[in-house]
């Protein structure tokens, strides 16, 4: 049998040792809690990057499709253009004619969509010279006119949303 001296000895023994477990034990507690909170703030980080680049990619792809609904409908403005030419140049006797009605109504049907784009005509016609919505081309004198009037559109200006999409190209007087 062993001696209380032994006793005691190894209960001393088993109170270190547990002592140190516990101690190994609140150690790897604290690491864990640090790993945790390293990893949480790297988790946060990531999460917070990945947002701000989705929010940049949104306005990228937004800033893309209106570059090109802009470019798009630059190339429809000359299709318009030579529309308004036909119909200025149409001869009295077919005005009447289904035919030329139909080709008209196609007109009608591009300005209508072109307005539901978001697409303004400028109007130009008597109104004071803007370097902003107009461009000159010509300028003529006119004794009836105050000077820096336009008094003729060669070719029509276009605003999508507030935005210049065409300058309307004008005759101004000296």
């Amino acid at each position: 049998m062993l001696s209380e001296k032994e006793k005691k000895r190894n209960k001393r023994k088993k109170n270190r040792a547990k002592e140190e477990g516990e101690k190994e034990i609140e150690k790897r507690l604290k690491n864990c809690e640090k790993e945790k909170a390293e990893y949480l703030a790297g988790w946060q980080r990531s999460k917070a990057d990945f947002l701000n680049y989705k929010k940049e990619e949104l306005k990228r792809t937004q800033e893309f499709l209106k570059y090109a609904t802009e470019n798009l409908l630059l190339k429809i403005l000359p299709i318009l253009d030579d529309f308004k030419k036909a119909e200025k140049e149409l001869p009295e006797k077919l005005e009447n004619d289904n035919y030329i009605k139909g080709i008209l109504n196609i007109k009608k049907h591009l300005e209508s969509f072109l307005r539901d784009q978001g697409i303004e005509k400028i109007e130009a016609l008597n109104k004071e010279f803007d370097p902003r919505f107009h461009e000159a081309v010509e300028q003529i004198k006119a004794c009836d006119k105050k000077s820096g009037i336009i008094v003729e559109e060669i070719l029509a200006g276009y605003i999508i949303k507030n935005k210049l999409l065409r300058p309307a190209k004008v005759k101004v007087v000296k």
